[in-house]
C-alpha cells in the first residue's frame, strides 16, 4: 500500500531536490526516507527521482505522480480542517503568506486585536513575493495571502478589507509647505525613486501616475520602503508610499513631507485570498473585519 507518509516524504525532496535536507524537514533520518521513496517507487513501478551524488532530478513519470500527490495532500488538509469547523474560530494553525510591502505595516495595526480577541491563535506568517503566495495559496502550502490588487489571482477568492492612495514623500527643503496634494503632472520623475522590478507596489505607483517604468529614476534600486525613504531624507530624490506605511515611515522623520497623489483612487486595494471552498472561509471573514476595522481606526489620523 502508498502510504502518506511516503508521499510527504516524496514532495519534500521535490521541494529541496536533495535527500538529506528533505529527511531534515520531515524530521527523520535519510535512510528511512530513501527507504519510504524506494517502497513507494516499486510499489508503483516507477523511477520517480533519478539520484546520484551531485543532483537529484525529477522524470517525467515523476512529475505526474507528484502532482498527484500535491492533490492528494491538499485533499487530506480540508478533510482534516472540516473536523473543526464547529470549533472555536482559529482553533487550528493557520498559515497566512504577506508581501513585504504589507507586512511589516499592516501587522504592527493587527495583532494586538487579533490576540485580544482570540488569545490561543496560532498563527504563521510567511512573507514573500505575490506571484509566490498565489502559488502557494494554489497548491495549499498556506492557508491565505494577503495582496496588493490589482494581480492576477485567477481561480482564486478575494476578500477586500482596505482600499488606499499613495503619497508623495519628499524632503522638506524641497516642498512648499502649503502644498497639501500634487499631481502626477507635477512630479519631477527624473527624481521619483521606487522599488526595483517585481515587487507589485512598484507596478501599483506607476499605474497611479500613468507612468512608465523606464520614466521613473533608474539609479537606485532597493527592495525596502525603509531604505527609499532614508534616501529620501538624504535628498537624493523622491518617492511615493502607500497610506498604510505613512505612520511608521514618515512621521518620525522631521525633515520629510507627505503630500497625498492627486489622481484616481483608490490607488490600490489589500485583500485576502484563499483557494475556492476553503473549509476556514469563516475565519477569513473574521480577519477581513478586524483588519479593515484596525485600519480604519489606526489610519484615521492619516486620511484628517
Amino acid at each position: 500500500m502508498i502510504s502518506l507518509k511516503q508521499l510527504h516524504y516524496a514532495l519534500a525532496i521535490e521541494k529541496t531536490l536533495h535527500f538529506k535536507k528533505a529527511a531534515e524537514a520531515c524530521n527523520v533520518s535519510q535512510s528511512t526516507l530513501s527507504i519510504a521513496i524506494n517502497e513507494l517507487e516499486k510499489h508503483l513501478g516507477v523511477t520517480i527521482f533519478e539520484r546520484n551524488n551531485k543532483q537529484v532530478l525529477i522524470t517525467d513519470n515523476g512529475r505526474l505522480i507528484l502532482n498527484k500527490a500535491k492533490k492528494i495532500k491538499l485533499e487530506l488538509d480540508e478533510l482534516l480542517q472540516v473536523s473543526q469547523i464547529n470549533k472555536q474560530p482559529f482553533s487550528s494553525p493557520m498559515t497566512i503568506g504577506v508581501i513585504p510591502t504589507i507586512g511589516p505595516y499592516l501587522l504592527p495595526k493587527v495583532l494586538p486585536e487579533m490576540r485580544r480577541k482570540y488569545p490561543d491563535i496560532r498563527l504563521k506568517i510567511v512573507e514573500e513575493q505575490s506571484h509566490v503566495l498565489v502559488d502557494k495559496v494554489r497548491s495549499g502550502d498556506i492557508d491565505a495571502a494577503v495582496l496588493a490588487l490589482p494581480f492576477p489571482i485567477e481561480g482564486l477568492m478575494r476578500f477586500d478589507f482596505w482600499q488606499e492612495d499613495f503619497y508623495w514623500v519628499s524632503h522638506k527643503d524641497e516642498c512648499p509647505s502649503q502644498m497639501q496634494e500634487i499631481t502626477s503632472e507635477e512630479l519631477e520623475v527624473e527624481k521619483l525613486m521606487l522599488l526595483r522590478e517585481g515587487h507589485c507596489l512598484k507596478d501599483h505607483a506607476l499605474a497611479a501616475c500613468s507612468l512608465q517604468s523606464q520614466q521613473q529614476n533608474a539609479d537606485f534600486d532597493s527592495s525596502s520602503l525603509h531604505t527609499l525613504v532614508q534616501m529620501v531624507a538624504g535628498k537624493l530624490g523622491s518617492t511615493l508610499v502607500p497610506q498604510m506605511a505613512l505612520d511608521q515611515l514618515i512621521y518620525d522623520e522631521s525633515e520629510l513631507r507627505a503630500v497625498h497623489l492627486n489622481e484616481p483612487g483608490p490607488h490600490r486595494t489589500i485583500a485576502l485570498v484563499i483557494r475556492p471552498n476553503y473549509v476556514r472561509t469563516n475565519e477569513i471573514i473574521l480577519l477581513q473585519g478586524i483588519f479593515n476595522g484596525q485600519l480604519t481606526e489606526k489610519c484615521e489620523l492619516i486620511k484628517g
